[in-house]
């Protein structure tokens, strides 16, 4: 009755009189590398009813994930925020007063002036990441912070080790077309759980299975809804992800099963890594890895013999202290089999280096000075406790401007987040769609519109497209935009001109097709999206893969070679003078010891993603409540009973949450997981109070995976 209350209210706000299109097209925004290209159908009252995958785009070919499926209660959702807001309570405490627009952004100029002509420009922090994907709403911030000088980010929440290690391989952040899992007589899914997270990848597995009766292989730390799919399923311990692919690729060798005409023709020194691997046998992986040495001879000779297999290597096992160097690993199995040559074969983790743009007028890069300094985005904790070191012994930041993220949920070291969020003489604004935890902190809030109120291009991850979201509907009177915020803030505090100020996000996007060789906006909307994979053997790196010698590297350069990511100026980096040479287990991980004897990954939630989501009834129904997944075996050691409320910490802080007993975990580990609402834990302390935030070789980066925890009973 609310919510029917709520939406009439919202309707009557838009003055939506005008007869409604039945459906629209958009494209996903969030923090996921399949971009769903969607259909949006209306009620004939104009409100949103549902959306689904877009049917003729062949990627996402009709499928989406249940969350955004039934997007409208989170558009509709009563608690979304609607007028801007100042603080008038204590920090933290969610007690605030309405103001006009004009009077928010007149407090914003005036505050951010204030601190720049005491401090300077560099203690003003924009702050964002990847609530919206959009090019645009995303990544306009960057025209602000370069036409002001305010700090820059080194965005290290997700994707560094991930990219580092394929790209130290590869050379090229791109990769066979997704597609051609398909086309496979066998998917290798490693790392990642793409039922709860990338759910197109599924959609091709399934062909595959269907039409040509491919194998599925699945290789996680505990039993997912993808392994519960999969003919076989690998459950090895955190971190040891590079100890099973060295015995992998061991066996292949011993056997028989490596491509050596493949090898000498295309990878740098087979020869040295196959002398290297004969140390690396089965039996030596199984002591690291928690693995039967049978398991892993069964998968090594499965891949030996199925020439036709694709690699699909996730997010998930690289958030560790060692996970470039596990991507890197895996990523060396498919030039040991030469299985790059065949339609299906290969391995591919992202095609994000297909997207070449000219970005000039969202993001002013020729105003940018590498001079500034760069921020990392993990070390925020650190950042406003006054760490000198995170600060790359600049000034203070005393001023954040918070788009896009929610870190007071989903950053690494919470004790440190909180206590610097709560400094008295720390003004922060937040836009957000609702109160997050980290809008609550804020002196100012604004409200943002949501992805259908709004117009944007994205790019895919896990597939290939360019994609267009135009705007679908009014958005309630109150939200605006992210452009629309930036640039009225750039006019009130003396920013340096620059024509993309005086941009609408359609000549945003217009102006960046034209300037990087994709046509027009006029163009692209006929389309609705561009696909834009290379041939096969581009795909395939069958001319040459994309180092400067044209050899897939099992030898990488750790600490010199360039990462997609690797950020300008002095931000801090992780060590790598004792990263291996060759493909090997590298133990750099947060080791379990007597007081600390589990080990935690915080998985993704289905119903979640990151913070979003979490506010929605449904998805808090599904999920049920915070849970740490144990062992029943080694719960008992502990005398945790099923469902007992317990506390799990670290030095870093503790939460408190409940077990449930789950066998299928690996040994030594427990699994917590989703970005659940801090308020959903009882002393108010989500997950990630427990993760650290050290920065992980050789590029950076957060090991949210990697975390050695205790747990009693309460």
């Amino acid at each position: 009755m609310i919510v029917d209350l709520f939406t009439t209210i919202l309707r009557i706000g838009r003055g939506m009189n005008q007869q409604p299109p039945k459906s629209t097209f958009s494209t996903c925004p969030h923090d996921c590398p399949s971009s769903c290209s969607l259909e949006v159908h209306f009620y004939p009252h104009g409100d949103v009813r549902r959306l689904n995958g877009a049917k003729d785009n062949d990627y996402t070919a009709g499928v989406v994930c249940a969350k955004v499926a039934r997007y409208p209660e989170r558009l509709y959702h009563p608690e979304r925020l609607l007028k801007p807001m100042r603080r008038v309570g204590r920090k933290g405490e969610g007690r605030f007063e309405e103001v006009s627009w004009e009077t928010a952004l007149d407090l914003i100029a005036e505050k951010f002036l204030e601190v720049e002509a005491e401090f300077g420009a560099q203690s003003i922090w924009p702050y964002h990441y990847a609530g919206t994907m959009g090019l645009v709403q995303r990544d306009s911030i960057h025209r602000l912070r370069h036409a002001k000088g305010y700090s820059r980010q080194f965005d290290s929440f997700c994707t560094n080790m991930a990219w580092t290690g394929y790209v130290a391989a590869t050379g090229s952040l791109t990769g066979p077309d997704p597609r051609e899992m398909a086309r496979s007589d066998q998917i290798v899914i490693w790392g990642t759980n793409p039922v709860a997270t990338q759910v197109n990848v599924m959609t091709h597995v399934i062909a595959a299975r269907k039409k040509r009766g491919a194998r599925v292989i699945v290789v996680d730390v505990y039993e997912t809804e993808t392994m519960k799919q999969a003919d076989i399923g690998l459950i090895l311990k955190p971190g040891t992800d590079a100890a099973l692919a060295c015995a992998i690729m061991h066996v292949l060798f011993r056997d028989g099963h490596a491509d050596r005409d493949y090898l000498n023709a295309y990878t740098d020194c087979p020869q040295e890594l196959e002398t290297h691997l004969e140390t690396r046998t089965p039996e030596w992986a199984a002591a690291i890895t928690g693995l039967e040495v049978r398991q892993i001879e069964e998968v090594a000779n499965h891949i030996g013999e199925t020439k036709k297999t694709f690699f699909r290597l996730g997010y998930g096992f690289t958030r560790s202290r060692n996970g470039a160097v596990g991507m890197h690993a895996a990523a060396s199995i498919a030039s040991v089999t030469g299985c790059w040559k065949y339609e299906g074969g290969g391995a591919f983790h992202n095609n994000g280096g297909l997207f070449r743009f000219n970005k000039e007028m969202i993001e002013a890069t020729s105003l940018k000075d590498a001079s500034t300094r760069t921020l990392d985005q993990s070390l925020i904790g650190r950042i406003l406790t006054g760490d000198e070191e995170a600060l790359l012994n600049g000034p203070p930041v005393k001023a954040l401007f918070i788009q896009n993220t929610n870190p007071m949920s989903v950053a690494p070291e919470q004790e440190l987040v909180r206590e610097g969020f709560s400094r008295d003489d720390l003004f922060t604004v937040v836009h957000e769609q609702f109160l997050t935890e980290t809008a609550q902190m804020a002196d100012i809030v604004l409200p943002a519109t949501q992805f259908l109120e709004h117009d944007d291009i994205y790019k895919g991850g896990g597939h290939q497209y360019l994609s267009l979201g135009p705007k679908a509907v009014e958005p309630p009177e109150g939200p605006r935009e992210n452009i629309f915020v930036i640039n009225e803030i750039a006019k009130r505090v003396d920013s340096k001109s620059h024509p993309g100020f005086d941009m609408s996000a359609r000549d945003q996007i217009d102006w960046m097709l034209q300037n990087s060789g994709f046509g027009t906006l006029v163009e692209l909307e006929a389309e609705k999206w561009r696909d834009l994979q290379p041939d096969f053997e581009t795909s395939h790196y069958l001319n040459g893969f994309g180092h400067a010698d044209g050899k897939f590297h099992f030898r990488p350069d750790w600490g010199r070679a360039e990462a997609p990511n690797k950020p300008e100026g002095d931000a801090v980096f992780g060590p790598c003078d004792t990263m291996p040479d060759l493909p090997d287990q590298w133990d750099s991980i947060e080791q379990a010891d007597e007081i600390h004897p589990f080990r935690l990954a915080t998985s993704p939630a289905r119903s979640f993603l990151n913070s979003s989501f979490n506010e929605t009834e449904t998805s808090l129904k599904k999920e049920g409540r915070p849970e740490v997944w144990i062992r029943p075996d080694e719960a008992a050691r502990f005398g945790i009973e099923d469902g007992a409320k317990v506390r799990m910490g670290n030095e870093r802080g503790a939460v408190t949450l409940h077990a449930r007993h789950v066998p299928s975990v690996a040994p030594g580990t427990v699994i917590s997981e989703g970005i659940w609402p801090n308020a959903s834990f009882e002393d108010g302390k989500g997950i990630n109070t427990l993760t650290g935030a050290d920065p992980v070789a050789p590029y950076g980066g957060a090991a949210f995976h990697d975390t050695a925890v205790w747990i009693r009973a309460e």
